[in-house]
């Protein structure tokens, strides 16, 4: 049976980079909320202050905590339209699958949502909710990824890889460390977890992102999808570190005795925040990239190619 090839759909593509970014804006205005110390200052779920629309008085962190809400509502929306957009056009199966997925870890980020009001901000679950908070960007970056032009209509380049470890398992490593950070972040800026753990793991991640860039700039130049993403890694990690310093500094060593969160220790930690998004976006990106184009060679792959070249020559 002959398989169905996929078809380029710009406007489809559009749609679900756009639904992209939207997250991204979402979790940039999660980290305003945490930032300014605003969780509870809309104190009922899902209606604010007993309405589900009504736009409230703008005092103290209710402007964070309700405009919050509503862009990530808005999200919902956008999610549920991809998904079904999807499920109309879409050919590959998996790829149905996994924009159903994208759907059903929206609701779970908007219950997570509601139970740190609920229960009052523990912080398991608010780190759980920002956890899931960029699962999900990861799932729209993926879908923005796979409807687009290059990945439908372009062969991938494969060119197998014999070292060891080989470049999908750090590929995979740092997207591990990457969650590691996130989940103790997460605690440490939720205040259940002192800022050690956090800095001291920030060293492996960017020893082990380092390597699996390095690695794949050095090795594989030749092959564009994992050649830029690589380089969009590594650039990504530099600035992150530079926003890491600066968020540790004003919030920790300076901001410890300060009366309410001032603008620096805000702007620092959230950049920090969005741009760490970004960078777990694109280690899994660089990831798919690399199971795409660059397998890992078992002795029996070895072996054929050589064979083919054999009978080639």
């Amino acid at each position: 049976m002959k398989a169905i090839r996929a078809k380029y759909n710009p406007a489809h593509h559009a749609f679900a980079v756009f639904t992209a970014l939207a997250t991204l804006v979402v979790i940039t205005a999660g980290a305003l909320v945490t930032s300014n110390d605003a969780g509870l200052s809309v104190p009922d779920w899902p209606t604010s202050f007993g309405y589900l629309v009504k736009i409230p008085h703008f005092v103290g962190g209710v402007r964070y905590e309700w405009s919050h809400r509503m862009v990530a509502g808005t999200l919902l929306t956008l999610t549920l339209a991809i998904a079904c957009w999807t499920l109309l056009v879409e050919s590959r199966k998996w790829l149905r699958w996994l924009a159903i997925a994208a759907f059903c870890t929206v609701i779970l980020q908007a219950i997570l949502g509601g139970l740190t009001v609920l229960l009052l901000q523990p912080p398991w679950v608010s780190t759980a909710h920002a956890t899931v908070a960029q699962t999900f960007f990861c799932l729209a970056v993926c879908i923005a990824l796979f409807t687009g032009q290059k990945w439908i209509e372009e062969p991938p380049r494969v060119e197998f890889d014999t070292r060891r470890p080989s470049l999908l398992m750090l590929t995979l490593l740092s997207i591990f460390v990457l969650y590691v950070q996130l989940i103790l972040g997460g605690m440490f800026r939720h205040h259940g977890m002192s800022w050690w753990p956090h800095v001291l793991n920030a060293v492996i991640v960017s020893f082990v992102l380092a390597w699996t860039a390095i690695r794949a700039i050095s090795v594989y130049s030749n092959i564009e999808a994992v050649r830029r993403t690589a380089i969009l890694l590594i650039s990504l990690l530099i600035v992150q570190l530079c926003l890491g310093f600066t968020a540790f500094f004003t919030r920790v060593a300076w901001g410890q005795g300060a009366v309410q969160p001032e603008l620096p220790m805000v702007a620092s930690t959230v950049a920090h925040v969005a741009v760490g998004a970004l960078l777990l976006a694109t280690t899994v990106v660089l990831s798919i990239q690399v199971w795409r184009h660059v397998p890992v060679a078992f002795e029996e792959r070895v072996s054929e190619a050589q064979q083919h070249n054999a009978s080639v020559a």
